[in-house]
This record gives C-alpha cells, sequence and structure tokens, in this order.
C-alpha cells in the first residue's frame, strides 16, 4: 500500500471521527469576555497530560471568545489531522525522541512554534525509601523484575534499550500489563513499603501523589530530557492572528501540568481540573492574553 493511499484511508479516518463523539467543546465557560465567532480546533492524543494541556489552552482561547473543540485521536491521526488542516493547533509532541520519528513525515506541513513545556523525562523508577539512586545500583531488587506499561510504548522500547545496555539488569524481566495495572501495582507495592521497580515518565500525577523518584542513567540511554512543543496547521497564523498568538505564549511548568492530571485522576472532570488550574494561576494566564486584541 503506497503512501498516497495511506493518507487517503486516514483522511476517511478522521472525517468519521471528527463527525463523531470524540469531538467535544468547552464553550460557554462563565469566563468568557467576548465573542469572535471563530472556531479553534484543537487535536489530542488521549494521554492525561495532553487533555490536560488541551484542555487548558482551550478554555484560554475560548475565554478570549472564540468557540473551541476538542478532538481526541491516536497519535499517528493526531499529526496527520494538522498536517492536512483538519485541525488547527496540538500541544502534545514530545520531542526529539518519543514522537521524533512520526514528525519526520509532517514537520513539512506543519508550523514549530516550539515547546510549551520543558524538562519532560522517561526512565526507571523506584519509591524514595528504596536505597539506590542509579540504574546502576539495581541487582537483585523486587525480585529482578521491572513493571513496565503497554507493549510497544516508547517508554518501554527504551527500557528494553537499557536492559541490553546495563549489564546488571540484563537478565531482568520486564513485564508489560497497562500503565493502569502498574500504577495499581505501584500503589499496592507503597502501602506496604515493598520495593518496585517500574517504568516512569515526568510529567505524570504520580509523582504528586507518590514518593518515588527516577533513577539516573548515568549512560544516557533513555536519551536527554525532552520537550513537548506545539505545532499549528500552515496559514493558521493568517487566519486567526490572534489566536495563533495565545497559543504562541501558551507555557506551562511539569508542576503544573502534574498538578491538573492528578486532580483528574482523583475524579475531577477535565474541564473542571483546568479552569481550577487557571483560576489558581491567573497571572501566568494574563500573561497569554496581555495586548492581544489591543
Amino acid at each position: 500500500m503506497n503512501k498516497k493511499t495511506i493518507h487517503r484511508i486516514i483522511g476517511a479516518i478522521l472525517a468519521v471521527l471528527f463527525a463523531g463523539e470524540i469531538v467535544y467543546s468547552v464553550n460557554n465557560t462563565e469566563l468568557a469576555t467576548r465573542s469572535t465567532g471563530e472556531t479553534i480546533q484543537i487535536v489530542h492524543n488521549p494521554w492525561d497530560t495532553e487533555i490536560a494541556s488541551s484542555t487548558v489552552l482551550g478554555l484560554v482561547l475560548e475565554e478570549a471568545g472564540y468557540n473551541v473543540n476538542l478532538v481526541s485521536v491516536d497519535n499517528a491521526i493526531m499529526f496527520e489531522s494538522i498536517s492536512t488542516g483538519e485541525s488547527d493547533v496540538m500541544t502534545a509532541a514530545w520531542l526529539p525522541t518519543t514522537h521524533g520519528t512520526i514528525i519526520e513525515e509532517y514537520e513539512d506541513n506543519m508550523v514549530n512554534l516550539g515547546p510549551n513545556l520543558e524538562g519532560a523525562s522517561t526512565g526507571i523508577g523506584v519509591p524514595s525509601y528504596m536505597d539506590v539512586d542509579s540504574i546502576t545500583d539495581l541487582d537483585s531488587q523486587a525480585e529482578q523484575t521491572i513493571i513496565g506499561i503497554e507493549p510497544g510504548a516508547g517508554a518501554m522500547i527504551q527500557t528494553e534499550e537499557a536492559m541490553s545496555h546495563y549489564d546488571n539488569i540484563s537478565d531482568w524481566e520486564l513485564e508489560a500489563p497497562s500503565t493502569g495495572a502498574m500504577l495499581a501495582s505501584l500503589d499496592e507495592a507503597i502501602q506496604n513499603e515493598e520495593e518496585f521497580v517500574f517504568v516512569a515518565w515526568t510529567p505524570h500525577w504520580m509523582f504528586l501523589e507518590y514518593d518515588i523518584k527516577m533513577l539516573e542513567d548515568p549512560d544516557f540511554v533513555y536519551g536527554e530530557a525532552e520537550d513537548i512543543y506545539t505545532f499549528t496547521r500552515l496559514g493558521f497564523a493568517e487566519d486567526h492572528p490572534e489566536a495563533n498568538e495565545i497559543v504562541d505564549r501558551f507555557f506551562w511548568e511539569i508542576n503544573d501540568m502534574e498538578s491538573v492530571t492528578l486532580a483528574m485522576q482523583n475524579g475531577t472532570d477535565n474541564r473542571t481540573a483546568a479552569q481550577n488550574w487557571i483560576d489558581e494561576n491567573r497571572e501566568t494566564v494574563d500573561s497569554w492574553l496581555e495586548g492581544v486584541f489591543e
């Protein structure tokens, strides 16, 4: 199957998805102060972190008077929808590692506005009560087992590479249940103060919920820290210059993202969690909006 055919198929999938329930709105918040009559579509993958960033940005754009649709799709369709112009904005590109391969196919047909968050990282984590600080300190802990997440995830592939690289964990087992199962096992292990070694990444609410730490990776097998980038479709800045300015200014810290995802994890609905963060960080949000419509 050639690339042109694949793109036609993905385009058809996009049309179905965008017409269905997967498109939702953040309109009609009480903070809206003006109406531009313009609609902005933000696409994201289903990760908690990207739901958080997209919802926060969506509410801020709505406050500025825009109608906003949020679209949840998988990674490949997310990038495709920006490159084809089906969606306007995406705040979910983890670079240079996690999405480094997929971005190569689409980057010429998108506009890179730069990072909206810096210092994201992946590695091996343990509870802080364990007396290890580096991957090289691991020997017989936790029955020589690393609890991972879904098979094929970028963090799992990196962990497999780490196990091949570091001789001290080369004969360890890497289990691949699911993210939810890993987090449930982490919770149970910490409650019982048991040894537990797991695939970890930040930003993630687990670093606020639990006293855990990322082990040092002295040979940088997991690579340097990543940043999360914002992309827009070609022509977005010309079509929506004020909205583009707000999107370009959107930037927050790891603790900000983790606080929103933790609230979501604890049962607060996405919009309320995002709006609460906006209310508590008014100075930051105002800096994204200042002077845009003057």
